[in-house]
């Protein structure tokens, strides 16, 4: 697996996103449409399905054509269906969630997978899964990598250092730009930690 470094991570999305719609980076703060980048910039599609029965995986690339299992809830058991290579499948109960941060990064976090690590699944008939528990993840340094680019499409550096002095009269911050971004409030609060800007 090729190593990036954060600023290589970071000049990734910026690039990206710059090419896709340059207010994303130069115009006023504002949320990433994320579902738009993956599929009409990157040309990627993003389906919906049950991944677990436990909702222990969020979302899985899937570079190569496949049989990926999927948990049907009404008939009450798991089932293989035929998914596209060029395909991100987003866990449904996200859909159903409040928890709308979640549902963005979950996809900005799989978009990472398409763009950086493709040379580690392509060929091989798997998809890369983005699992809420690390013992569930067989590659830890390509989930880190993936939800550091992830953060960076979500939350463009230079735009949150704007919108966080453009707000200095605002008291709760954090939950504002959380809320701009369309983050949530932990993501954007360990961004502003990780930034000196809390």
């Amino acid at each position: 697996m090729k190593y990036f470094s954060k600023t290589t991570l970071e000049t990734i999305a910026r690039n990206e996103l710059k090419n896709y719609d340059d207010s994303l980076i130069l115009g006023e703060p504002q949320a990433v449409p994320i579902e738009d980048l993956v599929e009409y910039y990157f040309g990627l599609e993003i389906e919906y399905r049950y991944l677990r029965k436990n909702g222990v995986i969020l979302g899985c690339t899937v570079f190569n054509d496949t049989q990926l299992p999927i948990w049907i809830p009404e008939e009450k058991r798991y089932a293989l269906i035929f998914i596209k290579g060029g395909t991100i499948v987003i866990d449904a109960s996200l859909l159903n969630s409040r928890n709308n941060g979640r549902l963005r990064f979950t996809i900005a976090h799989e978009l990472a997978h398409w763009l950086i690590h493709k040379d580690l699944y392509t060929g091989e008939g798997v998809a890369a899964a983005h699992a809420i528990s690390t013992s569930m993840v067989e590659n830890p340094a390509a989930e880190n990598q993936a939800n550091t680019l992830a953060t960076y499409f979500l939350m463009p550096k230079n735009q949150v250092k704007k919108a966080f002095y453009n707000a200095h009269n605002i008291t709760n911050r954090e939950a504002y730009l959380a809320e701009l971004f369309g983050v949530s409030k932990q993501a954007m609060g360990i961004f502003l930690k990780n930034h000196n800007l809390c």
